[in-house]
């Protein structure tokens, strides 16, 4: 079975619902409409998705090549995905709004989470339009850095170790799909320096503008329901796991697409 065209319904206050297509069933036409899509919205959910992580890495495989984010862990029987997960913690994992992987020269274009275990309540995931947080700048400051580049950083990493683990990329990004610019970043403990800029100057910026772009009515909280698969784009938007009152087990997998090198 193909289909030819798929059904979006918006979503508040941006992204993209598709509920009556299965992953399976998205054909190459339908798969291009789709990454358009996505650069332009950000977000897609897929709901009641009856799929296995075979099929979920078909699917992310054919909008383009799978990567994996080193110290993660790997599904045993699909090593391409990572699990998500609070099972077995004592504590709840950390989350903040950031970038995937955003400390590598090609970071991940796309990343998708499938859902296996929901919990009772609790454990949503927000999303933040960075393109909206862009556009909503004051043009001053869209002037005076509308060439700073930022250096990302792994996580718990100095300015001087480990130099694989960091890059620099536009602070303001153009997406090469959409041809609109983001306020591309990630926590500020990942952005540790700014293009002509002291230290401690660059990190004020970088605080003042990530708090900007997490404002809480630019933000979409996703409430998990079985078979849900949520697919974003890393270009344009930033994410966070909400671990505060969740009852039950959570349990998602993870997979990270490349696509175009970020220039």
């Amino acid at each position: 079975m193909s289909r030819e065209t798929i059904n979006f319904r918006p979503l508040s206050p941006f992204g993209i619902e598709v509920s009556e297509i299965s992953i399976n069933d998205i054909n190459r036409k339908s798969l291009v409409s789709l990454k358009h899509v996505i650069a332009n919205n950000g977000l897609v959910i897929f709901r009641k998705q009856a799929v296995s992580d075979a099929d979920f890495v078909a699917f992310l495989s054919r909008l383009g090549p799978m990567t994996f984010t080193v110290g993660e862990i790997p599904v045993s029987h699909r090593p391409e995905l990572n699990v998500v997960s609070n099972i077995g913690r004592e504590r709840p994992p950390r989350s903040v709004f950031h970038t995937d992987t955003s400390y590598i020269a090609r970071p991940p274009a796309f990343t998708a989470l499938r859902a296996l275990t929901i919990p009772v309540s609790g454990g949503g995931t927000l999303f933040s339009d960075q393109y909206r947080a862009y556009e909503t700048l004051p043009t001053t400051v869209k002037e005076q850095l509308a060439d700073a580049r930022v250096l990302h950083v792994m996580s718990g990493l100095s300015l001087d170790e480990h130099q694989e683990n960091q890059s620099w990329h536009p602070l303001f990004l153009r997406h090469p799909l959409s041809g609109r610019l983001a306020l591309f970043l990630s926590t500020p403990e990942r952005c540790q320096a700014i293009s002509g800029m002291t230290i401690d100057r660059a990190q004020r910026i970088v605080r003042l503008l990530y708090q900007h772009s997490i404002r809480h009515y630019r933000l979409y909280r996703h409430r998990w329901q079985p078979g849900d698969i949520a697919l974003w784009d890393n270009r344009c938007t930033m994410h966070r796991a909400d671990h505060s009152q969740v009852i039950g087990d959570r349990l998602l997998h993870r997979g990270l697409v490349l696509d175009e090198p970020i220039v």
